[in-house]
């Protein structure tokens, strides 16, 4: 259990390391961090370095914080996050939303690899997350009911998403997003009463953090990235290198999109 002491060491040091205050902070998830080449005059710290801050374990996340600028605009990214199925607590998941809060970021872009539930869509997709589900069940047996709102998926950064990808003539989706514990992928009976609950893309992150930020009172912004059909949708086993390798195969779309984003943020 995290302290409030711990939380204040941790963004005090990551406040005295950041040579500003970022306007944005992006979350990158498995195979995202190619985002973090885009920024200028970067500065780097390891997680290793924040107090009381974990190191992940998990393939495709570094585990360090980026500062850089996109023209003048200070954009901090954390390449690797923490899962709940690593054997972090939920407050420990949520550790870099509540520091980007505390060194006053006020815009928060929360991204991830996830599995594609609609058999129509394809592989290598963008899907703005416009709700989510909580399909972990660690509340309690209940279908879990779809999460939608200002609170959790910010209607102006929404509608920016929306602009830069008109903008750049790109293809995306909007969907639904659902968080389940992991480590282990859905079974395909999972994937179809998800699917019937309203989802749209399953993964082992976000939720945590979408939640977090909504405390904040952050401004906060969902991506998934489609790296692979959910299980039983087709005949083949769900791997994490499939995932890894799409991601490489997308991101320099993705960071398209993020810095087209970051482009349109209206001056505070």
């Amino acid at each position: 259990m995290l302290k409030s002491q711990q939380i204040t060491e941790a963004t005090q040091a990551i406040a005295e390391w950041a040579p500003a205050v970022p306007k944005v902070a992006v979350v990158l998830g498995s195979g995202l961090g190619n985002f973090a080449k885009s920024l200028d005059r970067i500065d780097t710290i390891s997680y290793s370095r924040i107090p009381h801050f974990p190191q992940p374990s998990v393939a495709g996340h570094a585990g360090e914080l980026v500062f850089g600028y996109l023209g003048d605009t200070p954009v901090l990214a954390a390449k690797g996050r923490l899962h709940y199925y690593e054997g972090h607590p939920i407050e420990v998941v949520q550790l870099p939303i509540r520091l980007f809060a505390g060194i006053g970021t006020r815009n928060v872009i929360v991204t991830n690899a996830a599995g594609c539930v609609n058999p129509d869509w394809q592989i290598g997709d963008l899907m703005l997350i416009t709700g989510h589900m909580d399909y972990s069940f660690l509340d309690g047996p209940e279908d879990p009911e779809v999460v939608e709102g200002k609170a959790y998926h910010s209607r102006q950064l929404l509608d920016i998403a929306r602009q830069a990808v008109a903008d750049m003539d790109m293809r995306f989706r909007e969907g639904i997003y659902a968080w389940s514990q992991g480590p282990a992928y859905e079974t395909p009976e999972e994937i179809v009463e998800i699917r019937r609950l309203g989802g749209s893309a399953v993964g082992m992150s976000t939720v945590p953090e979408l939640r977090a930020a909504a405390e904040e009172q952050l401004n906060v912004l969902g991506i998934s990235c489609l790296t692979n059909f959910a299980a039983g949708i087709l005949d083949q086993s769900l791997n994490h290198e499939e995932v890894m390798e799409v991601g490489r195969l997308v991101r320099n779309t993705f960071s398209r999109l993020l810095i087209g984003i970051i482009d349109r943020l209206p001056n505070d």
